[in-house]
């Protein structure tokens, strides 16, 4: 019997939030990524947009504020994108995607405190 695999979804990644109206946002992703749902961003200042959030950087982006509720494909030219911008949010751990500079365990917790900032909580058993 063959096996199905599906990709992550929404409800993989969000475990709760307060009232959806209130913590969600249709944003510009800047061009150049297939964004993948989990995807931790940040701002870029000058332009607003939104981008996956590296481990440094000068520009704004540098600070996670939010993460991607759905895959956008902004290889091409910018998309927009569902992203959660605020909370009261609990999102799960696992399903988190960070920038390929994310690379350790400090990097990733300093990441996941700056989303609490945004009051976005990260839950290893959500």
């Amino acid at each position: 019997m063959p096996v199905l695999t599906q990709p992550p979804s929404m409800g993989d990644l969000l475990k709760y939030e307060d009232n959806a109206n209130y913590t969600r946002e249709s944003v510009t992703l800047l061009a150049g990524t297939n964004y993948a749902i989990g995807s931790v961003l940040g701002i870029v200042t000058a332009s607003g947009k939104y981008t996956i959030s590296p481990d440094t950087g000068a520009t704004g982006e540098q600070v996670a504020v939010a993460v991607l509720l759905e895959v956008v494909d902004a290889t091409a030219a910018d998309a927009i994108g569902l992203i959660l911008a605020r909370g009261p949010a609990i999102v799960s751990r696992a399903q988190l995607v960070f920038d390929t500079t994310v690379t350790t365990p400090a990097k990733i917790t300093a990441k996941e405190a700056q989303l609490v900032a945004a009051g976005i909580v990260v839950r290893t058993a959500a």
